[in-house]
């Protein structure tokens, strides 16, 4: 036990006050004996025992009643069980990720989470509030409200580590209380191996009740035909005991498709054809599942024809006139000598073809030509020098060229799975016509075969990143040397490599991927590009490129939609943003990583244990009883006790 104000049990030497009264009370009598009352004896020996008692009693509760009123205003307690960490400071997280979309009993997970922060959060009690975005430093339930009833889902997924680590940045003298309300969607084990053993977090884990959803992954042209498109909907069923689900396609907010989908298998494709024009909508479905991934924004630029350039000898060029015809590409030859570096910026894809050597000058052309979105195809020549070629390419990544080798080989593997070959082929096939080459270089490729070899050694492989590709072949494929011209792979190969993806298909933006855009737009020095959707508009990171302009997004925009580049007022493009799919699949939950947590169904439970196991148990009211009780005992002796 211990005594808030110790100081005032000195007073306990009071007692002696008392004692002494008693004492002097009891001060002996001389005793003498009348005649005429000696029957009297008896009795008087029998009351002076009774006033004995009496006074006796007096004494006890008139000590007891003082000592509780030292005791009483010394008030004692009893140290609290975690005494220590009562001035522990507290931080929740809150997971507004779009997995927190998902029904439980009383509803959606993190509407319900903020109800009851709002109901059982004392309104004396200070904390700060992070959420996967938002960060509110020492505050209060009152101050918070508004804040915690607008709190809208986040695109940023829940990465625990980072916001750990925000927490543990924000210097303070005491110790820190920490809950966590996540729904543990895609929390892994790494995410909580680092936290600090000494502040362990308490971890509410809200529990969703339907767990069946269906997601759209992703739209591509699967097919351009002469007036039409045919794109493909890939979409991902994450659950068990699928009804139904209708699916509807948009262009300008019009409906132009429909159709019902069973899901017979987790994973299904859609097709839709639709004319070949610019396109500015969505695809979408209706589930019971979350909203968030049930709309995929996408657009469709207006088909223009593609620039294309070979740099070689003509006569081994040929070919490449009759796969990129007027139709749709603005192709032309160059040899190396009389080559315009100035037209280089203004072209889609370039292909070197059989160059002996790749000059300084046009390797630092290049190089800033495919940083700026351009594709690039490096076809060698059997006399070209090994180290002028790794030196180039080695601007662009880990692709490298050893000996030219003299033996004769059948290129028989395709992968299918490649983009250069997305939407070739119906089927994979294994029984075609292999073409061959006579000669050709062994390369070092870290990155994977498009075509190989019968030994499995590589034919062609691709550098693909965002905004381009370079695309290399181990050896020289002119008449001489191959028949790859006569075999039907070169055209959908040729064909797929000159496209620039950006203007030619599926234009649909993942949201903080941060992947620059290309704008094909002439701007003066002061110009701005602006990005505007129907709600908001936003002015990216822009970097002016001669005839281009080098857009990057960061984090914006916060919401998916449709959206418009514009100069000033002038309209220059259309581009569509969308979620990542990351948090479509529920079942992704592993409760066994936060074992060695304290756990809690909701945040009143922890108040509530917070508060009994921090707070001293006070005991000075029982005296001030005890005291109370002795001065009735005390009055109900004077009267009663004879």
């Amino acid at each position: 036990m211990h005594f808030k104000h110790p100081e005032i049990l000195y007073f306990l030497f009071l007692l002696i006050v008392p004692i002494l009264v008693h004492l002097f009370q009891l001060r002996r009598f001389k005793i003498s004996y009348f005649t005429n009352v000696r029957f009297l004896k008896e009795l008087s020996i029998q009351t002076r025992k009774s006033s004995k008692i009496k006074k006796r009693l007096l004494l006890a509760t008139r000590l007891l009643l003082l000592t509780s009123i030292i005791l009483a205003f010394a008030q004692p307690f009893f140290e609290a069980k975690d005494s220590k960490n009562a001035t522990n400071e507290m931080y929740i997280v809150l997971d507004n990720s779009f997995s927190m979309q998902a029904k439980g009993k009383k509803g959606e997970l993190l509407k319900r989470a903020v109800q009851e922060l709002l109901e059982n959060t004392p309104e004396t009690t200070q904390f700060s509030l992070l959420t996967n975005t938002e960060n509110y430093w020492n505050t209060d339930i009152k101050s918070s409200k508004s804040a915690l009833q607008n709190l809208k889902y986040s695109a940023t997924p829940f990465e625990l580590p980072s916001i750990m680590a925000k927490i543990k940045a924000h210097k303070s003298a005491h110790k820190k209380d920490i809950v966590i309300i996540t729904d543990a969607v895609g929390l892994a084990e790494k995410d909580v191996k680092n936290i600090d053993t000494d502040e362990k977090p308490y971890f509410i884990i809200p529990k969703a009740e339907q767990k069946n959803n269906v997601a759209i992954d992703s739209v591509f042209i699967q097919q351009t035909l002469e007036n039409f498109y045919e794109i493909g909907v890939n979409l991902s069923a994450y659950g068990e005991d699928f009804k139904p689900v209708s699916m509807a396609l948009y262009n300008q907010n019009k409906l132009i498709a429909k159709t019902i989908i069973n899901f017979d298998t987790k994973k299904k494709k859609i097709n839709f054809t639709i004319p070949k024009e610019a396109f500015h909508g969505y695809v979408t479905i209706e589930d019971n599942g979350l909203t968030y991934d049930n709309k995929l924004y996408f657009s469709i630029s207006k088909s223009k024809k593609t620039n294309v350039i070979s740099i070689g000898e003509p006569e081994k060029s040929n070919f490449l006139s009759r796969i990129y015809t007027s139709a749709e590409f603005n192709y032309n030859n160059y040899p190396i000598s009389s080559l315009d570096y100035n037209s280089l910026d203004k072209q889609n894809t370039i292909i070197l073809n059989e160059l002996v050597e790749v000059p300084q000058a046009l390797q630092t052309t290049l190089k800033a030509f495919v940083s700026k979105g351009g594709n690039l195809v490096v076809i060698p020549s059997e006399k070209s020098s090994v180290s002028n070629l790794n030196s180039f390419l080695g601007n662009f990544g880990k692709i490298q060229f050893k000996d030219l080798e003299s033996k004769s080989n059948l290129i028989t593997k395709i992968n299918f799975d490649h983009p250069l070959f997305s939407g070739v082929f119906e089927n994979k096939i294994t029984n075609f016509q292999y073409p061959k080459t006579n000669s050709s270089f062994a390369i070092s490729s870290p990155y994977p075969a498009v075509l190989s070899y019968e030994d499995q050694s590589v034919f062609v492989t691709a550098i693909q990143n965002p905004v381009s590709g370079i695309t290399v072949f181990s050896a020289p494929i002119n008449a001489a040397n191959s028949n790859f011209q006569q075999s039907p792979l070169i055209v959908p190969l040729f064909y797929k490599m000159g496209q620039n993806n950006q203007k030619t298909g599926v234009n649909a933006l993942t949201i903080g991927n941060n992947q620059p855009y290309f704008v094909d737009v002439l701007l003066t020095k002061d110009a701005i590009l602006e990005v505007k959707g129907t709600e908001d508009s936003f002015i990216p990171i822009q970097q002016i490129l001669n005839n281009k302009v080098k857009l990057t997004f960061n984090d914006f925009p916060e919401a998916a939609g449709n959206y418009s580049v514009f100069d000033k007022k002038e309209w220059v493009e259309n581009l569509s943003f969308n979620y990542k799919r990351s948090e479509s699949d529920l079942s992704q939950v592993n409760t066994n990583v936060v074992s060695d947590f304290k756990t809690a169904d909701t945040i009143s439970t922890i108040f509530n244990t917070l508060q009994t196991e921090r707070t001293d148990s006070q005991i000075w009211k029982w005296f001030v009883i005890f005291a109370l009780l002795f001065l009735a005992l005390e009055m109900a002796i004077i009267k009663f006790v004879k």
